[in-house]
């Protein structure tokens, strides 16, 4: 594994299924500071913990690591503190695999971006330098569901001791990242206020991730992608260390998330050095006043979407990111920022 280096947008409804991801038993927590761990926090405590009503959080540091206690696993994570105080979104990245929370933040940069929004991101680190992102069970995951419970534990987690929003919380990632992302709004539509993927598709086969509920949820990928390709991979090579889950195509992945929300048909644009596919979710039951109303998630009239951005001359990148990917990749568009992109779409679903 490599080394763990160093380091206004509006509200919505309480979702019922946070209220119960946040009577999750948590074993323990801590920043990383010695090697202690404990209850709470033992180095570079909360901002919003230490802060009076009102003043802000300009004196915590940017970036500080974080260790989760989870189910008898020690996790790890990258936690990007915005300067303001009070209840904040949080957006969950999660790295690709063989890489880690330090690669994720480099490649992505979302918390200069998130800052200047005043979000919270989590760059938590895989067991493995991976995630348990299908329902099938492997020698290397035998308990398929482990890092679900973890991300609900995490976000449990911040939401006591950083003040995260509960009401605004986001997951993203990159290639099995994103994949992970995609699990948790199939799996837990309730608990998040939107997705996004890059590079990552809906697990198929007997790892088969099916949503379950109506969530905004954003696929953004690369027309050329060498790695997984755009219309999906069905049948992977066998890999001797892990296996690779077979997966949807793009748009089959963006069409589940469409027909859990309801959507009608798409509408496809076509934008500078990419095409945007849009679905509109359908408006909640007039009787079902109590339930999240699926085409209005965020409570203030904005209406949610599912979106599918297929993105031209792009290869198993993150467009607009400046790290030179690896051999075999592809190349990295430019005529998209999906950092700003992704934020965008939180921010608007």
């Amino acid at each position: 594994m490599r080394s763990f280096r160093d380091l206004s947008i509006g509200p919505r409804r309480w979702p019922a299924a946070l209220a119960l991801a946040l009577t999750l038993p948590l074993a323990g927590c801590a920043t990383e500071s010695g090697g202690r761990e404990s209850g709470r926090p033992d180095s570079a405590p909360s901002a919003s913990s230490t802060s009076p009503p009102g003043a802000t959080a300009s004196a915590a540091p940017e970036v500080v690591p974080g260790r989760l206690r989870a189910d008898g696993h020690t996790r790890r994570y990258l936690l990007h503190r915005p300067a303001a105080d009070g209840p904040r979104p949080l957006v969950i990245a999660f790295h690709g695999r063989g890489a880690d929370a330090a690669e994720m933040r480099e490649k992505s940069r979302l918390e200069k971006a998130a800052g200047a929004r005043g979000m919270l991101v989590a760059y938590p680190e895989g067991l493995d330098n991976g995630w348990g992102a299908g329902r099938q069970a492997s020698e290397r995951r035998p308990d398929p569901d482990l890092d679900v419970r973890f991300t609900e534990a995490l976000i449990k987690h911040l939401v006591r001791t950083e003040r995260a929003d509960p009401e605004r919380v986001y997951v993203a990632g990159f290639s099995n990242g994103g994949s992970m992302a995609l699990r948790m709004a199939a799996e837990r539509p309730g608990l998040l206020a939107g997705a996004a993927s890059v590079s990552g598709q809906l697990p198929a086969g007997a790892a088969a991730v099916e949503p379950t509920g109506p969530v905004p949820v954003m696929v953004v990928y690369g027309a050329d992608d060498p790695v997984r390709p755009l219309a999906g991979w069905p049948s992977p090579p066998p890999d001797p260390e892990e296996p690779i889950l077979p997966s949807l195509s793009a748009r089959d992945s963006a069409e589940a998330f469409a027909a859990a929300g309801g959507a009608g048909e798409p509408v496809t644009e076509e934008e500078k050095g990419y095409d945007r596919t849009v679905w509109r979710l359908k408006e909640a039951a007039p009787e079902a006043s109590d339930a999240p109303d699926a085409s209005d998630p965020s409570g203030d009239g904005r209406e949610a979407t599912v979106q599918l951005l297929v993105v031209e001359d792009a290869g198993h990148t993150w467009p607009g990111s400046s790290i030179t990917p690896p051999k075999g990749f592809g190349p990295t568009s430019k005529a998209l920022n999906a950092t700003d992109t992704i934020l965008d779409f939180f921010a608007t679903g």
